[in-house]
C-alpha cells in the first residue's frame, strides 16, 4: 500500500473561533487499517451549552445585521478557501472514512459548490406584498431563526456537513455543529478553513463528541431557532422528540432503500454502470444508495451479467491509494453487514461476493466484497431493510404496475432511478413512484436539485433554493396609512 497516515494527533472542539479540549476524549480509526488517527475531544452538555451561548451572542451582536451581499461575499471566500485547502481536505476525508480518494475529491468540489450555490442564491430571498386593502400597507417578510443545529453523520462528513450550515449561514443564522464521533476530522479542519477565511468568531461552532452526549445536549437544548439532523431513523425519532420537546422545528433525513428501475427498452450499458456505480460508491453507505435492482425480465439475463463482471473486477485497499471500493467505516459496520448478507443467502441466490475477503494485504480493514443476490423477494429482509454496505438485491417484474408497486413496497421513500427510453412511461413513474427524488436515466444530481424523503426516509428539504428558505422563518406585518 501507498497510504500516507495523517499521523495520530490530538484535535479539539471550535467554539467561538477558538480551540477547546476536554478532559474527556475518543479515539478515531482508519477503517482500512484498524489503527488509530487521531484523539479528539469529547465535548458534552457544557460546551454544548458553550457553543450555543457563543452562537447566539455572534448573531445578536452583529451576524443578524450583515446584509445579504455582506453574507454572499464571505460565502464566496469560503468556497475559495475550500478549494484552496481542498487537496489536504480530500486526503482527510478518504482516510476519516476509507472512501477512495477520487470520491472524496468529488465531495471537497461540492462542499465548496454549496457556499458558491448560496452566495448566488441568498440575494434572492424576500418577502411579498400582500394586496389587502388601500387604507394599509401588508407585507411579509423573511428573517433568521437565529441558532441552529447541525448533527451530521460519519459517510459524507464534509458534503453532509455543508450541505446544512451554508445554506443556514446565507439565511442569517449563526451555527452549532456535532460531527460523527466516527469521522469527524474534515469538519474540525473546515472550521479552521472557515475561521481563517474571515468568518467570524462564534458564527460557526463545531463540538465533537458521542452522540448521546453531545448529540443528544445539542437536540435538546432550548436555545435552538432549528436543527438538521441526517442519520438512522432510531436515532431521528429520538432527535424529534428532543426537538420538540422544545417546540424547535427539525429537518430529518434518514434512511432510503432506493430502487433502480430498468425496463426491456433501457440502454443496459449505461444502465449497468450507473447501476453499479450508484451502490458501490461509499462501499454502499449512502442514504440515497441504489440498493434494489428492479429489471423487467426480458433484460434481467443480461444486464445480470454485466453488472457480475463490474463487481467481480471491483479493487479494494486503503482510500488513499484509490482503489474501486473502500473499507466500511467500523467493525460494528461491517459485521451488521455480513449478518445481512449471511441472511440473504437464505432469501437470493448468490452472484458474487458473499463476504470479507482473504486478502492479507487487508487484514484489519472493514472491507466487505461487492455483493450480489439475485432473485430476490420483495418481501425479503434484504429487500426491505437497509444494510448500508455494498450489497445489491435483484427482483424481476413484468410490467409498469408491477414495478411501481415493487419500487413504493418499503418503509422508505427517497430516491428512484428509473431507466427508458419511453419519454411517457418516465412521466408517469415521476407521478406515481412515493419518494422524494425520481431520476431518469441517471442516479446522480447537484446542488440546485431539491433533496427530501417520504415516510421513514424523513422530512425537510436540504439543497437547492428550497433549502435556503427552510432556514428562514415568515413574519406578517401591516402599516396602516392615514393623512394628517
Amino acid at each position: 500500500m501507498t497510504q500516507q497516515s495523517l499521523g495520530t494527533q490530538r484535535r479539539t472542539g471550535h467554539i467561538n473561533g477558538r480551540a477547546v479540549d476536554t478532559d474527556d476524549s475518543f479515539v478515531v480509526l482508519d477503517p482500512a487499517t484498524g489503527r488509530p488517527l487521531a484523539d479528539v475531544a469529547a465535548c458534552g452538555a457544557e460546551q454544548v451549552d458553550q457553543a450555543v451561548t457563543a452562537a447566539r451572542l455572534a448573531y445578536e451582536s452583529g451576524w443578524k445585521r450583515t446584509s445579504a451581499a455582506e453574507r454572499a461575499t464571505m460565502l464566496r471566500k469560503i468556497s475559495a478557501a475550500i478549494v484552496a485547502n481542498g487537496q489536504e481536505l480530500a486526503r482527510i476525508e478518504s482516510q476519516d472514512t476509507g472512501k477512495p480518494l477520487r470520491q472524496a475529491v468529488v465531495d471537497v468540489n461540492f462542499a465548496a459548490r454549496f457556499f458558491e450555490f448560496y452566495s448566488n442564491m441568498v440575494e434572492a430571498v424576500f418577502g411579498s406584498i400582500i394586496p389587502a386593502g388601500t387604507d394599509r400597507v401588508t407585507f411579509s417578510i423573511r428573517e433568521p431563526y437565529g441558532v441552529t443545529g447541525h448533527i451530521t453523520p460519519w459517510n459524507y462528513p464534509l458534503g453532509l456537513a455543508t450541505r446544512t450550515i451554508a445554506p443556514s449561514l446565507a439565511a442569517g443564522n449563526c451555527c452549532v455543529l456535532k460531527p460523527a464521533e466516527e469521522a469527524p476530522l474534515s469538519t474540525l479542519r473546515l472550521a479552521e478553513i472557515m475561521s481563517d477565511a474571515g468568518l467570524p468568531d462564534g458564527v460557526l461552532n463545531v463540538v465533537p463528541g458521542r452522540g448521546p452526549e453531545a448529540g443528544a445536549a445539542l437536540a435538546a437544548h432550548p436555545g435552538l431557532g432549528k436543527l438538521s439532523f441526517t442519520g438512522s431513523v432510531p436515532v431521528g425519532i429520538r432527535i424529534g422528540q428532543a426537538t420538540a420537546a422544545n417546540l424547535v422545528p427539525a429537518d430529518l433525513e434518514l434512511g432510503g432503500k432506493s430502487p433502480n428501475i430498468v425496463f426491456g427498452d433501457a440502454d443496459l450499458a449505461a444502465a449497468s454502470k450507473v447501476v453499479a456505480q450508484s451502490i458501490l460508491q461509499n462501499a454502499g453507505q449512502t442514504c440515497s444508495a441504489g440498493s434494489r435492482l428492479l429489471v423487467h425480465r426480458s433484460v434481467h439475463q443480461e444486464l445480470v451479467e454485466r453488472l457480475v463482471r463490474i463487481f467481480a473486477d471491483t479493487t479494494l485497499g486503503h482510500g488513499l491509494d484509490d482503489p474501486g471500493l473502500g473499507p466500511v467505516i467500523s467493525r460494528k459496520q461491517q459485521q451488521r453487514v455480513l449478518d445481512y448478507i449471511a441472511l440473504g443467502r437464505g432469501e437470493g441466490e448468490l452472484l458474487v461476493g458473499g463476504g470479507a475477503p482473504g486478502d492479507p494485504a487487508l487484514e484489519g480493514g472493514n472491507f466487505i466484497l461487492p455483493t450480489i443476490f439475485d432473485g430476490v423477494s420483495s418481501a425479503a429482509s434484504i429487500a426491505q431493510q437497509e444494510i448500508f454496505g455494498p450489497v445489491l438485491t435483484v427482483t424481476t417484474f413484468d410490467d409498469t404496475d408491477e414495478a411501481v408497486s415493487l419500487a413504493n413496497g418499503t418503509d422508505y421513500g427517497l430516491v428512484a432511478g428509473v431507466w427508458t427510453a419511453n419519454v411517457g412511461r418516465a412521466h408517469r413513474l415521476i407521478r406515481d413512484l412515493n419518494c422524494g427524488q425520481v431520476m431518469v436515466n441517471t442516479f446522480s444530481n447537484g446542488v440546485e436539485l431539491p433533496f427530501s424523503g417520504r415516510k421513514q426516509s424523513g422530512y425537510g428539504t436540504s439543497k437547492s433554493y428550497e433549502a435556503l428558505l427552510g432556514f428562514t422563518q415568515t413574519k406578517g406585518a401591516v402599516i396602516m396609512m392615514s393623512e394628517q
